[in-house]
């Protein structure tokens, strides 16, 4: 497990992911800073079980809270405490 509860991330781009089709990773989240909530556990990669892989190795998906204020500027009227939370796999994240 390479994050902890309350490790600042940022979410790969998709120029720096470099992933073409399948991903489970939305694409509002995708170069965002955001923080580890909480470990989910290890999976088989939905990445590569869409494409007929056997999704191995197992890859560690973190719970990962995002301001809702940061994903939606000038967009997002309701309260500034307002979180977004959504699970992404470790490969997609980097310290930030």
């Amino acid at each position: 497990m390479k994050y902890r509860p309350g490790d600042q991330v940022r979410v790969l781009g998709v120029d720096k992911a470099d992933k073409a089709g399948h991903v489970r990773t939305p694409g509002y989240v995708r170069g965002k800073r955001g923080w580890i909530e909480r470990f989910q556990g290890e999976f088989r990669n939905p990445e590569s079980l869409a494409y007929g892989g056997d999704g191995l190795p197992r890859q560690p998906l973190y719970m990962v809270g995002f301001r809702q204020t940061d994903l939606w500027r000038d967009r997002y009227a309701e309260s500034l405490d307002d979180n977004l939370y959504v699970d992404v796999y470790e490969h997609w994240l980097e310290r930030s």
